[in-house]
């Protein structure tokens, strides 16, 4: 996270208003929700684990165990079903 210091980017203002309400602290100031991405998006994760979870529902549709899957991805029983029985992907 970088720190700017508020003078020299808002006008003074809304300086004095801000101070109203808090002075000498750092302060976050969140992005508006239109500009959030969902996690992995620049990535690339986010498609890699889709993919991962599509092949795991493709291989218990064709009969391999949840027990099987746990072991071969790596992933606890309770994931494995999460990923299975989701109605995503």
């Amino acid at each position: 996270m970088k720190y700017v210091n508020a003078s020299n980017i808002l006008p003074e203002k809304l300086i004095r208003e801000i101070q109203k309400y808090v002075q000498g602290e750092t302060i976050y100031i969140p992005k508006p929700e239109t500009t959030y991405r969902k996690w992995g998006s620049l990535s690339g994760g986010r498609k890699l684990l889709d993919q991962r979870n599509s092949n795991i529902k493709s291989a218990f549709n064709s009969g391999t165990s949840i027990q099987e899957l746990a072991n071969e991805y790596f992933l606890s029983i309770d994931t494995i079903k999460k990923i299975v029985y989701s109605k995503h992907g």
